[in-house]
């Protein structure tokens, strides 16, 4: 089959081969020379030598993804070097932070794209972080990162990480794959892939997946379950070609959430009979439930999307020297969360009436009435319910002239998206602190009833608005080859931001007049009269570069970008009009012979504008400043022998606050270190293929990782201790169509905290905290048939 290479982006994303170096999960036989290597990354179309490239750049081919078994979409990019990846949320819900970026969580510098495209142009909102709106299967062909760099030009404009997701496409043959799974823990899972020519110049490509289960934090009914189905046809012409794809996703797991954990000092023991690694508050008593106004809430509907995304890639020939290249993405569906937030720690009976004022009447059962006595352990959590219709139009327009040792790229973005949201947070259940918790209702001695029908308080935040906001950008992009050694480029992009929202008010109510009713006094209401926001802003962001080669195995580069990202709904909402700027330096030295792969990074960067917001006591709180960061990626492979190979990344990083304030400007925070963010954390993945002929093989792999302490809060009171981590993996290839395999994660079983507990900032009192555990032990088993 002729082998062609296609611009993937117009927004720099890199393409590169299928030996492409994924650290997670490295290819033995990778050693390409250094001149084969050829990118698109940066270059606004055509593709470059990765030698060329000014810029930090990752790929993950379907392979290394499949060695990796990454539990989620976000589980994934930890493997990027300057990425730290928090997945133990669930397949959603995760919080992904990049080379020191401040956020609060969810995934604010991060963009999302596939074929190129972002599907959905706010990098976050919250309760909706945009892994969440993709799963990776079978039809992905390999995961392209770019982090810094010339993302700040392109698409939405991202100064973060950029990651592109490139489907795998048909070919001249029809071919296929089955492949079926089972964890130990009893999930299932089957994936299927069909590819093939309609033509002469056309072919398709159509696979998914469906997969069941409770997941390994059994709540005691089924969790997680849904599907995804991607399907695309390109169509070659005389001078060019067009893609046309489509994915349908409807996919839900449960949202996991901070558990009651025993802290001594730097080492986190189980509290009661919830298991660190698989226990859950939630259990066959919390799924089911009417909330004081009468919502029904069912927590088997956890955090996930149902949605159809459509989209395209045009790229054409119209003169000597001239390309016309367009990429669209239309995406509509709903992304809807439904968790048990914890709203206390774990205390006895005693302990919570006691900072009610009085003491225990009668604690019972809400489900068959026994009494329980006062030194029961409890812990109150809430059931949130948060509901967004989402609808994305993106569309890039380029043109692009390459004469002699220069090429020059002009084009203009455009994107129209919205966000229907209905909100209900609070809804406080007081539960037994165990696994799989209980309903409780509780008198006071002096009368007053604190909990009933399990509730102990109703909503105390809706939110009720509809958003709409648009984007257009124009950009231009010059690259020239000065020398045969040395490359320069510069490009420069204006954006215009606009955004409107409706938003209906609350009050705070007694819903039935009755003090001595603890559990239905203050409860927040929708009042039935509106406010409106409206914002606009532009701003200008640029890029230069240079790289220089040494030689065709060693390069060198420098370069200097100026970012802008915009407030999204939520902050607008909440009153807070910040645009947050980046400005980011890096350098970098690549080698790359037939024994070792090295890349190596230093960047420093400058931020401003910045805004952290979480929800603490029933309403959003913001801490509002800047921040800087200086710190080095390693990203390589040493292949000593044949079939042996030795795959590392790294991170060291300084991030700290500057001019930073917390508690309406009255709080200075500068110095602290930005929150969620280690100094610290490295892979190291050694694998070994032993041959059986020439279609059969083994293959070993695994992966020891290690994260360092961070601090959960801007604060800096609430510490998450470091922790090391082994995953470990074997796959056997019966011949060219059969394999079998084999991944555990975490082997050792080992015990990290990702999250403390972000709506009780600055806990440290007692030994018994709520924080996040990364998943326990588990094994997936695999089987797969390619026809």
């Amino acid at each position: 089959m002729l082998k062609r290479t296609y611009l993937l982006s117009s927004i720099a994303l890199a393409a590169l081969p299928a030996a492409a170096f994924a650290q997670e999960a490295p290819q033995a036989d990778d050693a390409a020379p250094a001149d084969q290597e050829i990118i698109v990354t940066g270059t606004a179309g055509g593709g470059i030598n990765r030698q060329d490239a000014a810029f930090a750049i990752t790929s993950i081919d379907s392979g290394a993804i499949n060695r990796a078994a990454p539990t989620s979409t976000a589980d994934l990019f930890k493997v990027i070097p300057g990425v730290s990846a928090e997945s133990s949320g669930g397949q959603n819900g995760a919080n992904i932070f990049v080379r020191g970026y401040p956020s609060g969580g969810d995934a604010e510098f991060v963009t999302l794209t596939v074929q190129g495209v972002p599907f959905f142009s706010p990098p976050t909102l919250s309760f909706l972080e945009n892994t969440q709106l993709i799963r990776i299967d079978e039809t992905i062909d390999r995961v392209e990162a770019v982090r810094g760099g010339t993302g700040a030009l392109f698409g939405n404009g991202q100064p973060g990480l950029t990651v592109n997701f490139v489907q795998k496409e048909g070919g001249r043959d029809f071919e296929g794959l089955v492949k079926a799974g089972i964890t130990d823990f009893g999930d299932i899972r089957g994936d299927l892939l069909l590819s093939g020519p309609l033509g002469e110049s056309t072919s398709f490509m159509v696979g998914g997946y469906y997969s069941s289960g409770h997941g390994i934090r059994n709540p005691g009914f089924t969790a997680e379950k849904g599907g995804q189905i991607t399907a695309n046809v390109r169509h070659e012409l005389d001078k060019g070609s067009i893609l046309v794809f489509a994915r349908y996703l409807n996919d839900h797991g449960q949202w996991l959430l901070p558990i009651p954990v025993v802290r001594d000092g730097n080492k986190v023991r189980q509290f009661g009979n919830i298991d660190l690694g698989t226990g859950a508050l939630a259990g066959p008593e919390t799924r089911l439930s009417v909330l004081p106004d009468g919502t029904r809430a069912d927590l088997a509907d956890g955090r996930g999307a149902k949605l159809i995304n459509l989209g395209t890639n045009f790229d054409y020939e119209i003169g000597e020297g001239f390309q016309l290249r367009y990429r669209a993405s239309y995406l509509n569906g709903d992304a809807d969360t439904t968790g048990l937030v914890p709203a206390s720690t774990a205390m006895t009976a005693n302990a919570y009436a006691a900072s009610l004022g009085s003491t225990v009447g009668s604690l019972t059962y809400v489900n068959g009435g026994q009494a329980l006595a006062g030194t029961q352990q409890v812990i109150r959590a809430g059931t949130w319910i948060v509901r967004k219709q989402i609808e994305d139009f993106t569309s890039d327009l380029a043109v692009e002239w390459e004469s002699g040792n220069n090429k020059f790229t002009v084009g203009a973005y455009y994107s129209d998206f919205s966000s229907n949201d209905q909100w209900n947070l609070g809804n406080v259940h007081l539960l037994t602190a165990e696994n799989n918790a209980r309903l409780l209702n509780l008198t006071l001695a002096n009368g007053q009833v604190a909990a009933s029908n399990g509730y102990t308080q109703g909503s105390f935040f809706n939110v009720n608005a509809a958003y709409d906001g648009r984007e257009y950008a124009f950009y231009a992009v010059d690259e020239y080859q000065i020398t045969p050694e040395l490359r320069f480029d510069a490009g420069i992009r204006y954006q215009n931001y606009r955004a409107t929202g409706t938003i209906e008010n609350n009050s705070s109510v007694d819903t039935d007049g009755n003090p001595n009713t603890l559990y239905n006094n203050g409860t927040a209401v929708l009042n039935g009269t509106f406010r409106n926001i409206a914002y606009k802003k532009g701003a200008w962001s640029w890029t230069a570069g240079l790289n220089y080669d040494f030689s065709s195995s060693v390069g060198a580069y420098v370069r200097y970008n100026r970012g802008n990202t915009n407030p999204f709904f939520d902050n607008l909402r909440d009153g807070i009009f910040v645009s947050p700027r980046v400005d980011n330096f890096e350098g970098g030295v690549k080698v790359r012979t037939d024994l070792v792969s090295l890349y190596a990074t230093l960047f420093h960067t400058k931020f401003d504008g910045l805004v952290t917001t979480v929800i603490q006591n029933g309403a959003p709180v913001a801490d509002i400043g800047g921040a800087r960061s200086t710190g080095i990626e390693l990203e390589g492979q040493l292949r000593p022998i044949d079939n042996f190979a030795i795959a590392f990344s790294g991170t060291w990083l300084d991030a700290k606050y500057r001019n930073f304030f917390a508690g309406g400007g009255t709080i200075d925070l500068s110095g602290n270190r930005v929150q969620r963010q280690p100094k610290w954390q490295w892979r190291v993945t050694p694998s070994y293929d032993i041959e059986f002929g020439d279609d059969s093989k083994v293959s070993l792999y695994s992966t020891f990782s290690y994260v360092g302490d961070r601090f959960s809060d801007t604060a800096n009171t609430q510490s998450l201790p470091h922790y090391f981590k082994i995953d470990a993996g074997v796959s056997f290839d019966v011949n060219s169509a059969l394999q079998f395999a084999v991944t555990a994660d975490n082997l050792t079983d080992k015990v990290g905290l990702t999250e403390g507990d972000p709506r009780t900032l600055g806990q440290t009192g007692g030994e018994v905290v709520n924080a996040r555990p990364i998943l326990g032990r588990s094994f997936r088993f695999s089987a797969s048939y390619k026809f």
